[in-house]
């Protein structure tokens, strides 16, 4: 696979600029924690991948997800270490499982993009309030940093990671939202420690990039379906 030839000039332009500005930050307020700007330059990427419905993505994913629950690990962050090393990481392998397994039209480099219905979009909301439920009590009993938006997190981090299981378009306006809920955490957090205004810059390019991916996936499920619509009329 031509990587440069695989990803648009402007996927190219919002990795590299996604990266500047995490290393732009590491330099700036961090110079110690390299486990942050590494992860989070993961992280850019796994999004960038998973914009184009490429299974690899989630591979990144599940190292992103370790990674990211040790520097939460390290703030007292223990609800983020919980959901992602505890939820957010297996649930990357399972979502890997899925989209290999639904390629579209036998490419395996494009999953195949899934229109779930309404009620099942219901069901999604309710199953993700019932686990952040018990995961709320979990965190009072790990006497979590800034509870209430941690425990806000676990509802958008399950929806996210469930969304992307079904091969979802709408995971990545998940995981938007999961961004600005992090965002907020980690504003808290750079108060007592400047170190983690890098985080906080990482989560804001998360926030640009899952933006993108939400796109790019609503375009490849209009050209899915009109393959589709275009063979099923050639067979006709």
């Amino acid at each position: 696979m031509n990587l440069f030839r695989y990803f648009t000039k402007f996927e190219w332009c919002l990795w590299c600029f996604s990266v500047v500005s995490v290393i732009a930050a590491f330099v700036l307020f961090d110079r110690i924690n390299w486990v942050n700007p590494l992860s989070a330059i993961i992280g850019v990427s796994y999004i960038i991948i998973n914009a184009k419905g490429n299974p690899i993505g989630q591979a990144l994913g599940l190292v992103f997800s370790v990674a990211y629950g040790f520097i939460a690990l390290g703030f007292g962050y223990y609800g983020e270490m919980v959901t992602y090393m505890g939820m957010t990481a297996p649930m990357a392998v399972v979502a890997l499982i899925a989209w290999l397994r639904h390629p579209f039209r036998q490419n395996r480099a494009e999953v195949a993009v899934k229109c779930i219905s309404k009620r099942e979009m219901a069901f999604a909301f309710v199953l993700s309030a019932a686990v952040t439920i018990l995961f709320y009590f979990i965190l009072i009993s790990l006497n979590t940093a800034n509870l209430i938006p941690s425990t806000i997190s676990v509802y958008t981090s399950f929806l996210a990671v469930y969304l992307t299981a079904r091969r979802s378009e709408w995971f990545s306006l998940a995981y938007a939202a999961n961004d600005i809920v992090l965002i907020v955490l980690w504003s808290l957090a750079a108060f007592e420690n400047l170190s983690y205004v890098s985080v906080i810059v990482c989560f804001v390019m998360f926030f640009i990039n899952d933006i993108y991916a939400f796109l790019s996936w609503r375009k490849m499920r209009r050209m899915q379906q009109r393959d589709v619509a275009a063979m099923t009329s050639f067979d006709q």
